[in-house]
């Protein structure tokens, strides 16, 4: 199956949240040519090719390398979609900017719902829809579901697969890793692994992903860093778009971006059985719903 692409249009203004989320797996020249762009989009997006060399300590070279490895085709499309990006850039990074020790209380809400916001927002511009869309199908298909994730992208691994399962498919996420890798073992053809990590460097996830292809399983991996070392274990790769801050662990916006997505999934999903979807959520409706006085 084709990992999810990283193809922008010129106008695309994701083009901040796509070079932060690749930044680890740059070469430190094209590193510093992204944190440049990152830093200032409006100055990057003035200057030419030369200029912007210049402000980042490295070649003309580097430059048109890191344009063509986030998926533009050269400089111009790449400036182009810096000034879309700069255009709103001012007032996102003063709702969702770095969070001070001296912040009010006021201020701390605003800039940890707008990150939130933010996180929703980016992630939804630029995931890519097919990967999404085969990520739906896969599991409409699988006979078994397995969910894994260490830390905060644990609890979302688990709301995926309450959600799954209370449409009647067939899931599991263990939190014990003997029977996160156990299960993963016992996999086959026709079955899903979903992998859950914001770096995608978390060991135990990406192990769970490698035996779970091994098995013959479909694996598919929601991750930050679209060049992540868990990318390189899935079929398919869906990436969220969250930044953290000081006292911004994982565990926030990261999380909002992910369940984000595991919504979108859901109702895709859904949508694609939606005669089994909508009588095994009324059957569990029903078995929740208190029992009347008759029926006691």
């Amino acid at each position: 199956m084709p990992k999810s692409s990283n193809k922008h249009d010129p106008t695309d203004r994701t083009v901040l949240a796509t070079l932060r989320g690749m930044l680890p797996s740059l070469s430190p020249s094209e590193a510093r040519v992204a944190k440049t762009a990152i830093d200032d989009p409006a100055g990057a997006a003035a200057s030419t090719i030369a200029e912007l060399a210049r402000r980042s300590d490295t070649s003309e070279t580097s430059v048109i390398r890191l344009c063509r490895t986030i998926g533009f085709g050269g400089y111009p499309e790449f400036r182009l979609a810096l000034a879309a990006a700069a255009a709103t850039s001012s007032e996102e990074e003063y709702i969702s900017g770095e969070i001070l020790p001296t912040d009010t209380t006021e201020q701390v809400v605003r800039k940890v719902t707008g990150a939130d916001a933010q996180a929703i927002s980016e992630t939804a511009n630029q995931v890519s829809i097919r990967s999404l869309e085969h990520v739906a199908k896969a599991i409409g298909k699988a006979g078994r579901v397995d969910l894994f994730g260490a830390g905060a992208s644990s609890f979302v691994a688990q709301d995926m697969q309450f959600k799954l399962h209370r449409i009647g498919l067939t899931s599991y996420c263990f939190a014990d890793p003997g029977l996160a890798i156990s299960s993963a073992s016992l996999l086959a053809r026709g079955d899903v692994a979903i992998g859950l990590s914001h770096t995608g460097s978390t060991r135990d996830t990406i192990r769970y992903l490698e035996v779970a292809a091994e098995a013959g399983a479909t694996t598919v991996a929601i991750t930050n860093h679209p060049r992540a070392p868990i990318a390189t274990k899935a079929d398919i790769v869906v990436t969220t778009a969250a930044r953290e801050t000081t006292f911004r662990s994982g565990a926030m916006a990261s999380r909002i971006a992910q369940l984000t997505l595991v919504d979108a999934l859901f109702v895709l999903v859904a949508q694609g059985r939606v005669d089994l979807a909508m009588d095994a959520l009324q059957r569990t409706h029903d078995a929740l719903r208190p029992p009347t006085k008759g029926n006691k």
